[in-house]
């Protein structure tokens, strides 16, 4: 699922920067930290839900996921860094 996700992503700044010809880099940026925020907001409802089970097996793989939604987050991030690296 993580990889969907990290798919997703830069699929849709791929089509934010592909939607006109010169798009403005404050948007690719904009869009990219939105959607890292949701995704960061995800992971901290998983952490919080690893949190309130007593599962221990349950408690590490929501972490786990918390985890790579973070450093997809990250992902995002980085991908609209250099999306708006090379617009200018």
């Amino acid at each position: 699922m993580k990889k969907i996700v990290l798919i997703a992503a830069a699929a849709g700044l791929m089509s934010v920067a592909a939607c006109s010809k010169s798009p403005e880099a404050a948007a690719v940026e904009n869009n990219a930290d939105m959607l890292a925020d949701n995704m960061e907001m995800q992971a901290d409802n998983m952490d919080a839900m690893a949190d309130n089970t007593s599962n221990a097996v349950a408690t590490d793989v929501l972490e786990n996921a918390a985890d790579n939604m973070n450093a997809a987050a990250d992902n995002v991030r980085d991908a609209a860094d250099e999306k708006t690296d090379n617009m200018n």
